[in-house]
């Protein structure tokens, strides 16, 4: 039985699944996607990026990469670099290979790949590893107030 998390707290009253699944070391979500036989373009990694004191977030599917360039053009930042690990996890609450956009200590920005936007339905970590939670990417985006946009790198 999974613990409950700040994500599945917030996730409270919108429809979504909890799935489980045998966490790994590395590689968290295109380990969740083979384990849970899902399409790795509706899996998506949440990354933490920063620019001078400000952090963010973004949702992109695990079987393509973040374009830093766009991410930073989206937030309205000059450019962008990964945070720290140490730094998402004290802003997230969340270790890395689970940090989730839903239920994070310190509101973040989040941006979604525009890329998921009409799919029925999206995965992200539910706050754990080995935890993820299945929602629309509308409902995520609603929870979390972020924005779509094309973030991905080709």
């Amino acid at each position: 039985m999974a613990e409950k998390t700040h994500a599945l707290t917030a996730l409270q009253g919108t429809e979504h699944k909890v799935l489980t699944y045998s966490p790994s070391q590395d590689h968290f979500g295109a380990h969740a996607a083979e384990e849970l036989e899902l399409d790795p373009a509706s899996v998506l990694k949440t990354l933490v990026l920063t620019h001078e004191r400000e952090l963010a977030i973004c949702c992109v599917p695990v079987d393509g990469h973040l374009s830093l360039k766009a991410a930073a053009k989206a937030l309205g930042w000059k450019r962008a670099e990964m945070a720290d690990p140490a730094k998402a996890q004290r802003a997230t609450g969340y270790v890395v290979g689970g940090i989730s956009p839903l239920g994070t200590k310190q509101k973040l920005a989040t941006l979604i790949d525009a890329s998921v936007a009409d799919l029925p339905a999206i995965n992200v970590s539910a706050g754990q590893r080995g935890l993820s939670a299945q929602l629309s990417p509308r409902d995520l985006a609603e929870l979390t107030g972020a924005t779509f946009a094309p973030i991905s790198a080709p």
